[in-house]
């Protein structure tokens, strides 16, 4: 420095710079390093002095200047930067840091001996290449920079070798990086995890198996759909770990490549001539830390990156999240379950809570609430949007509009969707149609779709759910919706929806005896239903609703059902005679006798159908007059199975008028025709009636015997409605049998089940009342009424088999109850 350089005096602004990865950038360019440095320090020293800055010395790659205004420096600064940027560099460019500090400083000698030179290095060595840093103090003395420049605050640091911290300000300038890792700080953060603005809600369980698995594998990764809350639950639980050298987030969505996400995210800049993942390999080698990588399907590079880093030392540990594992030997691959019915309602009572500024919901809202988060399918991304629009909708006015959440998640589907091979997406579509999970064997008929089924599950927007009877497959609502939308836009949806309703009918028709048997297929029969309303053909749906006569019925849906029939007749133009009298009988047993009876006697007879016609009759015959005129044509036309019916009708009334030797014997008839109809052989009707003769008659042996094998029947295949009624033969024979207050436990179960006792049993239950007392008859009615079905069969079951009297009359020439 010459001796008649003028330096400034009082408040100035000191200037440190150096190249980043001077050392490796030796190396690379070996005798050209050289050129490179003087034509560095040529392009630093013009811009500096030209804004009125005074190098003072230079050394190897560092300079040290200084300026008498810290608005000057800055802007120095960036232009330096700007000029090394535009600089047409022979092999590579090298990346300056630059950090300035501002305080009182006096040159003696032509040199600068204080405390606020250092902090000037220790700013610039926080710096990373690229990268103009600042104090405070020199922020606040340089005023508004202009030009399009302005100070970003970066925060509190504590530099090496100062006890306190120094708030550090960024130079941003136009058409220079913006974007840095973290200040080389002494006090770096062991953890970039984000802070979450809303509570964490829920998943205590999975949060502790996902912990506990962290502990014991080095590679996990959960998986699932897109809004299931993979990410929330992976910050969660790695925040709930401790690792000697921190644990850091990368979403790998959001940035660069994967590497130099990576690389930013632990501090480390790109070395000249030196692939990134070399870099990050050899700084994870000797530490013990926990990545993050979240959005992995995002990124195809993810697998490799995590394959190099968990390679590289044994301390590292990766927690991946995305929509498919990355296929890495020793992965585990975790499936992250949709929230439960508790936790999904408690996420949405949160949000919504906060939505409304933090009002409370109504009771009757809670009720619906807990609804509408079973609709959607605990899927918290779901959950939250549905929650957002609760500011300003009632829960049932959202209830009705769940279209507006859809639009939320169709993103994230559509991306996945994108990605897929024309047979997995084709699949996808076709799956749509069904609206709860299925097996394999029926994802199987579509053809030879392993491959895709298998690229679904990976990529989780097909869940598999295996159990004790096998895999089965389901779609949640949000990838149904979506894909539904895409098989209509296709063209392929009337073939897959005529595909499913056949198979309704298929699966429906498996087990002909039980009514359970349809229950988990409910969902789809509906599903198929809708379809035949609207867009399909009405001769099929009439046929689904009357193939499952026997569950509206006795799952108390018969409105349902009419209501379904009713739609269905709107589209039925061109349906057979016989099949509308099939309809038309059903909806005459679901309540619409007055109106659907005659018009399906009337159908049938254009049918020309005698088996049909005894069935329709058989089904709304309710004299005695009637009832025998059906059989004589059912023995006509050797039909005798239609007419079962009928042979009911007739033995109950008469037994109601006491004429038991004439029931017994039409029923001994009518046993191995029941037997022999698969829908009214679980029923047990037959054993019902012969149970309610013998409680006529005053034999309490068979008619416990008769009633035993009636109501095991039907709870074992679902007839819950006739099931009820036993109940009530139950508690005769109970008060008969000297068992008033089981009576009156029976007589509550009943009536709470939905049976309404007509006269006869009224009469029953008031001999039980007057044997009890009304006190005691109420105390145990009240105990009956708060029993399920179940139990109170078990009640009813375990009461003991009366001892057989000498001379009791027995049904000796009926195989009633051993079969």
């Amino acid at each position: 420095m010459s001796a008649r350089m003028h330096l400034p005096s009082g408040l100035v602004t000191f200037l440190f710079t150096d190249i980043e990865g001077s050392t490796r950038l030796a190396q690379l360019l070996g005798a050209g390093y050289r050129a490179m440095l003087t034509e560095h320090r040529r392009l630093l020293r013009r811009t500096l002095t030209g804004s009125g800055g005074s190098p003072l010395f230079a050394e190897g790659d560092a300079l040290f200047a200084v300026f008498p205004d810290a608005g000057a420096a800055l802007a120095a600064c960036a232009q330096a930067q700007r000029a090394l940027a535009e600089h047409a560099w022979p092999v590579v460019k090298p990346l300056v840091r630059m950090g300035l500090h501002t305080g009182p400083a006096h040159p003696e000698d032509g040199e600068y001996s204080t405390p606020v030179v250092h902090r000037a290095a220790r700013i610039a060595a926080a710096a990373h290449g690229g990268q103009v840093l600042c104090s405070a103090a020199t922020a606040r003395h340089a005023g508004t920079p202009g030009d399009g420049f302005w100070l970003l605050d970066l925060g509190l640091h504590r530099l090496r070798g100062f006890d306190d911290r120094e708030r550090l300000f960024q130079l941003v300038a136009p058409e220079l990086p913006r974007q840095f890792p973290r200040p080389r700080t002494a006090a770096e953060s062991r953890h970039n995890l984000p802070v979450p603005v809303t509570r964490f809600v829920g998943r205590a369980a999975e949060r502790a198996q996902l912990g506990a698995l962290l502990d014991e594998h080095r590679l996990v990764s959960v998986v699932g759909p897109g809004g299931a809350g993979k990410t929330r639950l992976a910050i969660e639980t790695a925040g709930d770990h401790r690792y000697p050298d921190g644990t850091w987030y990368v979403d790998l969505a959001a940035g660069p490549e994967p590497d130099a996400a990576v690389a930013a995210a632990l501090g480390l800049r790109p070395e000249p001539g030196r692939p990134v993942l070399d870099t990050l390999a050899d700084f994870v080698a000797p530490r013990g830390l926990l990545l993050v990588l979240d959005t992995c399907d995002a990124a195809p590079a993810a697998a490799a990156l995590a394959a190099r880093l968990l390679a590289a030392g044994s301390g590292v540990t990766v927690l991946a999240a995305g929509r498919q594992p990355l296929g890495l030997p020793g992965e585990l691959v975790w499936r992250i379950p949709a929230l439960s019915a508790a936790d999904g309602a408690g996420l949405l009572l949160d949000r919504a809570v906060a939505a409304r500024g933090g009002r409370p919901l109504a009771e009757p809202e809670m009720v619906r609430l807990r609804e509408l988060a079973q609709r959607l399918d605990g899927l918290p991304l779901a959950l939250e949007a549905a929650a957002h629009r609760l500011g300003m909708l009632s829960v049932p006015e959202l209830s009705d509009r769940l279209s507006i959440v859809d639009g939320t998640l169709a993103g994230t589907v559509d991306r996945s969707y994108r990605s897929l091979e024309p047979s997995a997406a084709t699949l996808l579509r076709q799956l749509s149609v069904f609206a709860g999970p299925v097996g394999l064997s029926t994802v199987e008929a579509h053809g030879d779709v392993l491959d895709a089924l298998a690229d679904l599950v990976d990529r989780s927007l097909v869940q598999a759910e295996v159990g004790p009877d096998g895999t089965r497959y389901r779609l949640t609502e949000p990838v149904r919706g979506y894909a539904a939308r895409r098989l209509t836009e296709s063209g392929e949806e009337p073939a897959a929806r005529r595909r499913h309703v056949a198979w309704v009918r298929q699966v429906i028709a498996t087990d002909p005896v039980s009514v359970n048997a349809i229950d988990p297929f409910a969902a789809e029969l509906r599903t198929a239903l809708e379809w035949c309303a609207t867009g399909g053909t009405a001769r099929d749906g009439l046929r689904l609703v009357a193939s499952v006569e026997q569950w509206w019925l006795e799952r108390r849906r018969t409105d349902e059902g009419r209501q379904w029939l009713s739609r269905l007749y709107e589209r039925a133009a061109g349906v057979p005679d016989a099949e509308l009298a099939a309809a038309y009988h059903v909806h005459a047993l679901l309540g619409g006798a007055d109106r659907y009876g005659p018009l399906a006697e009337e159908s049938a007879r254009r049918a020309g159908d005698p088996s049909l016609l005894v069935r329709v009759l058989a089904g709304t015959a309710r004299t005695e007059a009637a009832c025998r005129t059906v059989l004589d044509l059912a023995h006509t036309y050797r039909v005798v199975p239609e007419a079962l019916p009928a042979v009911y009708r007739l033995a109950e009334l008469l037994w109601r008028r006491g004429d038991s030797a004439e029931a017994a014997e039409l029923l001994a008839a009518a046993r191995p025709v029941e037997r022999s109809v698969p829908s009214a052989r679980g029923a047990r009707t037959v054993d019902w009636l012969l149970g309610l003769v013998a409680l006529g008659r005053g034999d309490l042996v068979a008619a416990h015997e008769h009633l035993v094998v009636t109501l095991r029947s039907r709870l074992a295949y679902g007839f819950e409605v006739r099931a009820a009624q036993a109940l009530l033969g139950f508690a005769v024979r109970c008060v008969l049998g000297g068992e008033p207050a089981t009576a009156a436990r029976l007589f509550g179960a009943a009536c709470a089940a939905g049976t309404t006792p007509d006269p006869y049993w009224a009469g029953w239950q008031d001999a039980a009342r007057s044997a009890l007392g009304d006190a005691h008859f109420d105390t145990a009615y009240a105990e009956g009424a708060r029993l399920s079905l179940a139990e109170a069969g078990a009640l009813a079951l375990a009461v003991e088999h009366p001892d057989l009297a000498a001379g009791s009359l027995r049904f000796t020439d009926i195989d009633s109850w051993a079969s």
